[in-house]
């Protein structure tokens, strides 16, 4: 029988080979290769039996449904080591996380000294190489049967939908509830640790009882977990919710719960990454509005957020009319679009808002900026005709490029495409977007991945997942196709034939929420910020009292020139000071003393601790008001200075 392969080769198999056998042959076999396949587009055990003509991808560690795979079966492992040591324990559910994986259990109380004990018995687990069984479950009454005495998972049984097929997995002695798909063996995990124990609510109702919840890692390397736990900590070091306030960039009060505080040095980075952003709005044509934040129930109702979104809004009551904060900006473009009438001759027509939103998120899921009650959107909505759909795409990534680019931000794209069940649109519409967003991909020639059935009910998706200094990745920007919104406001241009037509549109972020890109950028740069983004550019640093009032002159310079600057009027040796404006990231110290009054230079030393010696003050602002002007992310002191 003949498979075709992700490239579209094909290969031919004897009848009744297993993905496990097409893994075989294609010599993935080493412990990060071979975990799973997606086998006509649906991820399956390497155990599944082929059928000729399958098209089949085997998916390794690199990919996300491998390291699903991987985790999920750790989860496994983890489980049946906690059984071992405490047979009384009940297991409830265990998922892969996106880094690693958890396991909750009922009647179980453990505490960090236990870590190592788990650890050796799943390391016990690993070596004795179990193979996964899966077996298929006939009805829900022989599932019930199997996990009798343990009343969790039957609660979980009961809930499942009496027609989908319900599954298990084996490996030795243990047995659990799963949906798979599963390693083929458990000697793919070469490395394992269990990271910490924390307390969880059943199903993650406070209602309900407290389980004990164990997070662990495991990696088919060993040199993968030490850069994993080398990677943690780095991200201490540059956790944003410790360096934000130390560097005096923001704060969270208790007085407004989630909603962010922005500091004077914070507000210097606020006001130059927007003024960037209009930048490369104007240069793409953008117009930008402003919509109000309060916007009444019938809005809402229209647009469909009050009957599904309600319990994440605030609401309030005003001469007997019920009103909504927004959550999201999207209506008041669509009001805005509605205020004159317009001809196919104007589009596509770019509309941006950088709102400040508001959602009702629980108090425990709040985090630093990262995940807060109020925020800024840096959206737009671009209304075009359908032949538009293309070039626009094409034009988003090229904007989402260069912002990113200009942080040092790599990046990786994923389309979502359309849901099985609950979408809007026919389904010539949802060829026609997919294929718009799809082909404009294509002709930018960077890789993407496909999420099939994760678009949106109103349309597909392309989500950028932005990489860091420490390779970690995060959920920034997304450009999503709409096609229920023009209908639910009746949006109409005239077309070239006099016809009234239905516009398409585009939602489109690129950072996202303003406020986590912010948090982002502060863990990126560890608090080092590019010179253009910086909240405090130099400081002057005087040996002695008797040289204050020259330092003061020269700040005036510097500042009429453009810069933030500062003068260090404190009593501490020179020593100290160059330390403490290393301590607050400033840019650049120009140190003055009996020398540099003599001779009318300045003594030069970076951030980064580089000694760059005697300059002159307008070679100075030359040099940095280049770096200034092409947004720099390296000061190119730092390559020619000496290092102390």
């Amino acid at each position: 029988m003949l498979i075709t392969l992700k490239d579209n080769k094909t290969i031919e198999l004897p009848e009744g080979s297993s993905a496990k056998d097409l893994a075989d042959k294609l010599h993935q076999t080493a412990p990060h290769q071979g975990l799973g396949a997606c086998i006509n587009g649906t991820t399956c055990d390497l155990s599944t039996t082929l059928r000729d003509g399958d098209r089949v991808n085997i998916w390794s560690f690199e990919d996300p449904e491998g390291k699903e795979i991987f985790w999920h079966t750790s989860a496994h492992v983890l489980a049946q080591a906690i059984l071992r040591i405490w047979p009384d324990a009940l297991p409830t559910i265990g998922p892969p996380i996106d880094q690693g994986f958890y396991y909750d259990f009922a009647n179980l109380t453990i505490s960090d000294a236990d870590f190592e004990r788990i650890e050796e018995e799943m390391g016990k687990i690993v070596a004795e190489n179990y193979l996964s069984k899966r077996e298929v479950f006939a009805d829900k009454s022989q599932a019930l049967q199997r996990f009798a005495n343990n009343k969790y998972k039957c609660e979980l049984i009961n809930s499942f939908d009496p027609d989908s097929p319900l599954t298990g997995y084996g490996q030795g002695e243990f047995f659990d509830l799963c949906r798979g798909p599963h390693l083929f063996n458990l000697g793919k995990i070469k490395t394992l640790k269990v990271m910490k124990t924390a307390g969880a609510y059943w199903r993650g109702d406070a209602k309900n009882e407290m389980l004990t919840r164990i997070y662990a890692i495991t990696f088919p390397e060993r040199k993968q977990l030490k850069d994993y736990l080398y990677q943690l900590e780095e991200a201490k070091k540059r956790d944003h919710k410790i360096l934000g306030p130390k560097l005096d960039l923001f704060s969270i009060k208790d007085e407004a719960v989630g909603m962010p505080f922005i500091h004077p040095k914070g507000m210097i980075i606020w006001g130059q990454l927007l003024a960037y952003v209009r930048e490369c709005l104007n240069s793409q044509g953008y117009v930008e509005i402003k919509t109000p934040a309060m916007m009444s129930r019938e809005l809402w109702e229209r647009s469909g957020h009050w009957f599904n979104y309600r319990q994440n809004m605030f609401t309030s009551q005003i001469e007997d009319r019920d009103f909504a904060i927004k959550p999201m900006n999207c209506p008041g473009a669509m009001l805005y679009y509605l205020t004159h009438l317009h001809s196919y001759r104007e589009l596509p027509l770019r509309v941006a808002e950088i709102g400040n939103v508001h959602r009702y998120e629980p108090s425990g899921s709040l985090s630093g900026l990262f995940r807060v009650r109020s925020f800024h959107q840096d959206d737009a909505h671009i209304f075009m005709k359908p032949a538009d759909i293309e070039s626009e795409i094409i034009s988003i990534l090229e904007l989402a490029d260069q912002i990113y680019s200009t942080f040092g931000l790599s990046y990786r794209l994923e389309l979502s495409t359309k849901p099985e069940k609950n979408t809007i649109g026919s389904e010539e519409d949802w060829i026609l977007a997919t294929n718009g967003l799809k082909n404009a991909l294509d002709k930018t020639g960077r890789p993407y991945r496909i999420n099939e059935g994760d678009g949106a009910f109103y349309g597909p998706k392309i989500d950028f997942h932005i990489r860091d200094a420490l390779n970690r990745t995060w959920q920034c920007g997304t450009v999503q196709l709409d096609m229920a919104l023009p209908e639910k406001f009746n949006l109409e241009y005239t077309d070239h034939n006099g016809e009234k037509q239905r516009p398409v549109m585009l939602h489109r972020a690129i950072l996202g929420s303003v406020e986590r890109f912010f948090g982002i950028l502060i863990e990126h740069f560890a608090g080092r910020f590019p010179l253009w983004i910086s909240p405090l550019h130099v400081r002057l640093l005087t040996v002695a009292d008797r040289h204050l009032d020259r330092a003061d002159e020269v700040a005036k310079q510097i500042k009429k020139a453009g810069f933030q600057c500062d003068v260090d009027h404190s009593g501490e040796t020179i020593n100290k000071k160059v330390r403490n404006a290393q301590l607050a990231q400033v840019n650049y110290m120009l140190t003055i003393g009996d020398k540099e009054m003599e001779n009318g230079f300045l003594n030069l030393r970076t951030r980064e601790g580089g000694v760059h010696g005697e300059i002159s003050l307008d070679e100075f602002l030359r040099v940095i008001g280049e770096e200034l002007k092409t947004r720099a992310l390296h000061s190119p002191f730092d390559k020619s200075s000496s290092q102390v």
